[in-house]
């Protein structure tokens, strides 16, 4: 399906373009959210006569989207989560995560403009776009971390999963298991009873 856009679209193109889309894209997504028209004659006149309009309204919204973004960017959020020793998560965190440890530092941001490729299911520091409008995009931090104290060390580039396997191997170290010279090998070492004459004398 032919459509004008009516904002930027990342790979699509910018207001006024006419592009063709998949008709499934166009008739759930585009335009039922006002982002496109359908390209015929009158659609056509009708952008053209509301363009000027259509581009201030944007060129408002972008720069509202930039000084919401400066606030924004970098924001660091700390997730608290239960995790295996291996820092496997016990679950994942999502989108709704995301937005509500935004809210807890004040930013109000809709779940529609959390870019999380797939739910973060480990420890560690995560980089999590924020689209604030189709021309501006900033960067928040997802601490996700099993205590305060660990977000806090992968704050300062610790990298709390390497330390935890580096512990695991320093405690296994020094155990080694005792092996029985005679035995034959998948049999398990027995400890001999000792001899009568020793437990007579």
């Amino acid at each position: 399906m032919d459509i004008i856009l009516l904002e930027r679209i990342e790979k699509l193109g910018s207001i006024g373009d006419v592009v063709t889309v998949k008709d499934g894209y166009a008739r759930n997504f585009l335009l039922p959210q006002k982002k496109a028209l359908r390209a015929n004659e009158a659609n056509k006149a009708v952008f053209e006569a509301n363009r000027e309009r259509l581009e201030k309204e944007n060129a408002e919204r972008r720069t509202d989207a930039e000084k919401a973004g400066q606030l924004v960017a970098g924001t660091e959020i700390v997730l608290i989560r239960a995790s295996s020793n291996s820092g496997q998560l016990y679950g994942s965190v999502n989108v709704r995560d995301i937005v509500a440890g935004l809210e807890e530092k004040g930013h109000k941001v809709d779940k529609k403009q959390v870019i999380l490729g797939a739910p973060i299911k480990t420890l560690g520091m995560f980089d999590v776009t924020i689209a604030l409008h189709p021309e501006v995009h900033v960067t928040v931090k997802a601490n996700v971390a099993r205590s305060d104290d660990e977000a806090e060390l992968q704050s300062q580039g610790v990298d709390v999963i390497a330390q935890l396997f580096e512990e695991e191997a320093a405690n296994t170290e020094g155990f080694t298991e005792e092996k029985d010279p005679n035995a034959e090998p998948g049999e398990i070492a027995v400890e001999e009873a000792p001899a009568e004459d020793d437990a007579a004398a």
